[in-house]
């Protein structure tokens, strides 16, 4: 799997595990919130996923990384939003594969998702929040949901 830091630069997941050992080993007294968050776009050809992690140091900055993927266009909302719900979990597990999310186990996982009370995903918030507490993580959704809609949103248009 291809990693990227806007930091670091190309990482491998072991790379990637080095790196989050020593930004959590720089402050070890800090506080963290653990982020995850998928964003997606569609154009004609593809829709292209970006799954970002993101570790903030409780205001002291943060860091984050990320993960492009792309497949055959999705031009159906509701599916477009189940896929990038599915891609932020399976990051979790390939973290956790890794034992990346065990360095972070002090701190809850949050599941950052594109989804929010105005416009069409409203709808779908009861099921998304559901499965994403189902499996023991945090759910924020918009406007909370700043690891979905604005950093992994950013990745999505290059």
């Amino acid at each position: 799997m291809k990693v990227i830091s806007p930091t670091c630069g190309e990482l491998s997941v072991e790379m990637l595990r080095k790196e989050i050992r020593r930004y959590i080993e720089e402050d070890r007294e800090a506080d963290y919130r653990i982020i995850i968050g998928t964003d997606s776009k569609t154009n004609r050809k593809t829709t292209m996923f970006v799954t970002a992690l993101i570790l903030c140091r409780i205001g002291k900055g943060a860091r984050f990384f990320f993960h492009r993927s792309r497949e055959s266009p999705i031009y159906h909302l509701s599916e477009r939003i189940y896929k990038e719900t599915e891609l932020s979990l399976e990051w979790m597990e390939e973290l956790k594969n890794h034992g990346i999310m065990q360095m972070l186990a002090a701190w809850p996982i949050e599941i950052h998702l594109d989804i929010g009370k105005h416009g069409d995903t409203r709808k779908l918030i009861q099921e998304i929040v559901g499965w994403i507490t189902s499996v023991g993580c945090v759910a924020r959704i918009k406007p909370d949901a700043f690891g979905a809609s604005a950093v992994a949103d950013k990745y999505t248009k290059t």
